[in-house]
């Protein structure tokens, strides 16, 4: 059965490692922070000057002056820390920023990106993404596996305005893991019940599959 989007973001709070620094994008990867075990250090970064971003508050505890790069409310932990825009680029420009994970519209074969522009649509801008996929050390993309229409999202090439180029790590859809290889889309795991054969039809890009691929596993 394909992942939830909690699940999907839940899968990727697996990658994070002790003392990371983090940046979580639009959408999805919000989640992530939900989902981080209790003996896990990790600080989580918003580009709008926030460091240690908590979980999302319980209705009726927000705080309208605590938000994230998305405008929504969020909490803040012991450790949080505020700062203005020019030090928040400062560290991700800086390299400072150990995993970025971000929603997209389409990812290619190549670990090119486009998240932020669909012709014809008006959009508020780029905002950080063009900076965050040029200085993170490591990329996630958290997304459905395919548009509303049924179209694949994992491309040969993409068609949408790109944000960055050859920078893509790894991808978690509702329906499969999957590394960005030189040789192409690289599958490591699926979602429970979620046949390989089904995720191959849903891939349009060059898709390498082990004899092997195991199921994600909860942990």
């Amino acid at each position: 059965m394909p992942l939830t989007k909690e699940e999907i973001a839940k899968r990727i709070a697996q990658e994070l490692h002790h003392g990371y620094y983090v940046n979580l994008g639009i959408g999805i990867p919000t989640l992530v922070a939900n989902f981080v075990p209790q003996a896990l250090q990790v600080e989580f970064q918003s580009e709008n000057g926030l460091l240690g971003v908590g979980p999302f508050p319980m209705k009726g505890a927000e705080d309208a002056d605590l938000i994230n790069a998305s405008k929504e409310t969020v909490g803040t932990l012991p450790s949080s820390s505020f700062f203005d825009t020019a030090t928040s680029f400062g560290m991700i420009r800086g390299r400072h920023i150990h995993l970025t994970v971000l929603g997209a519209m389409q990812v290619d074969q190549e670990g090119d990106i486009a998240n932020w522009k669909i012709p014809g649509k008006l959009v508020k801008g780029m905002g950080g993404a063009m900076d965050l996929v040029a200085s993170a050390k490591k990329i996630i993309v958290a997304m459905m596996h395919t548009d509303r229409k049924g179209n694949s999202k994992l491309k040969v090439k993409c068609t949408l305005p790109l944000t960055g180029v050859g920078c893509v790590n790894q991808i978690v859809t509702d329906l499969a893991v999957i590394e960005i290889t030189p040789q192409g889309f690289c599958l490591k795991e699926r979602a429970p019940g979620v046949e390989v054969d089904q995720i191959i039809r849903a891939t349009e890009g060059k898709l390498i599959v082990p004899d092997i691929v195991p199921e994600i596993q909860w942990v």
